[in-house]
């Protein structure tokens, strides 16, 4: 199915949109490393970094609501060169030690110009699989695997290249980085000629449907803003407990290992059999957090904690792409992009605020604590698939067979 989503998508088309959603896994890291470098305060850096996240949160939707409305060109296009010149400009501020009130607001910017490119990806790269001849579920699963493939790579080497860049220069030259992608690729994935595929649905007509979400929608919102906290928590207790070992360096690589092990399993999604339905998946996909989160509360050693977030890994790439395919299948067309960007910013948002709280819990009770935030925030989402009923669509908009839904 792979080489089918790679013909349907062409050579093109997924690079800008993996280089173009690069500087978004930059750019929370890359704030937090710059500003305590240059303002010598590890708050401050919190601040401003958290003032980003807070942007993108807010922000994401309505960057979405507009590509629904008006089409991903101009609104892709507009927000990349805004996000370029905002992270510019917090880069230039820290190395001018600007007040912290600066800071914070140039952080806030550069979160809320974020262009998406992640989630309008997904919903460009679904459109074109739906409109393609003889397109069926398969095909569609198929893409979502790939582009949440794409996701977790992103996540992976964004860091990765932000600690890099630090290490053998300045985190500013990572940002400036980002800014440069922003403006090259971003402008790109705009300008591509795929995104007539997503010009804006909303008319008229169908205003009265566009206030009809299905109540299922904002349990799969919840459930990401879960996903997202135990992000969160799990990156609070490694870097926690690699500090007790004496290992503070290994704490990227710990993460890095998750994040590879979750995409190789976001791939291999495609060859589940269709039978499953997505509510299946999703449930199994929440009891595999489960599971495989709480020997996270019994880890000490490094070997161990290597063995335990590898493992874990397997069951994030499952469970964020299951809830993306349940949302692309019960929400309306006209308001596909936006209740994407929705379950991305509930990611970021979900991560920011268990960051800070178990970050504060693992130094006051060591990296148990923070560990154990991971594992609620795991049975949560076990709860949500196992207690809410997954609407079906608001109404037939798409040409393919109706998804299953259980």
């Amino acid at each position: 199915m792979y080489r089918d989503t790679l013909a349907l998508l062409g050579p093109v088309l997924p690079v800008v949109s993996f280089l173009g959603r690069l500087p978004t896994a930059m750019c929370q890291l890359g704030s937090l490393l710059l500003v305590a470098e240059t303002s010598g305060s590890l708050a401050t850096a919190g601040l401003a970094g958290g003032a980003l996240a807070a942007g993108q949160t807010v922000a994401g939707p309505v960057v979405g609501r507009l590509a629904d409305r008006h089409g991903q060109r101009g609104v892709v296009l507009a927000a990349s060169l805004a996000n370029a010149v905002a992270v510019t400009a917090l880069v230039l501020a820290a190395l001018a030690h600007a007040a912290t009130g600066w800071l914070m607001l140039l952080g806030a910017l550069a979160g809320a110009t974020v262009p998406q490119i992640g989630p309008l990806a997904r919903t460009r790269s679904v459109a074109l699989a739906r409109r393609s001849d003889g397109c069926d579920e398969r095909l569609v699963g198929a893409v979502l695997s790939f582009e949440g493939t794409l996701d977790e790579v992103s996540f992976v080497l964004g860091p990765a290249f932000v600690g890099l860049a630090a290490a053998l220069a300045h985190p500013a030259a990572a940002l400036l980085t980002a800014a440069l992608l922003l403006v090259v690729c971003g402008s790109a994935f705009a300008l591509h000629p795929t995104a007539r595929t997503s010009m804006g649905t909303a008319t008229r007509t169908d205003a009265a449907e566009r206030a009809r979400l299905p109540r299922s929608a904002y349990a799969l919102r919840g459930t990401m803003v879960l996903q997202g906290a135990m992000f969160g928590a799990s990156q609070a207790g490694i870097t926690a407990l690699t500090e007790e070992l004496g290992a503070p360096a290994q704490a990227g690589l710990v993460y890095a290992a998750m994040g590879v092990m979750s995409a190789a399993v976001g791939l291999s999604l495609a060859a589940v059999p269709a039978r499953i339905g997505l509510t299946t998946r999703w449930r199994a996909a929440t009891a595999g957090l489960v599971v495989l989160s709480v020997p996270l509360l019994f880890v000490g050693s490094l070997g161990a904690l290597y063995a335990v977030v590898v493992v874990l890994g397997a069951a994030y790439a499952p469970h964020l792409i299951t809830v993306f395919g349940l949302t692309e299948r019960t929400v309306p067309a006209a308001r596909l992009a936006e209740s994407m960007a929705f379950l991305t910013s509930g990611i970021v948002g979900g991560q920011a605020l268990a960051l800070a709280v178990s970050g504060r819990l693992a130094e006051g009770h060591g990296a148990p604590a923070a560990f154990a935030v991971a594992v609620g925030a795991a049975v949560a989402c076990a709860l949500l698939s196992w207690t809410v009923r997954v609407d079906a669509p608001v109404r037939e908009v798409r040409p393919a067979v109706a998804a299953r839904s259980d």
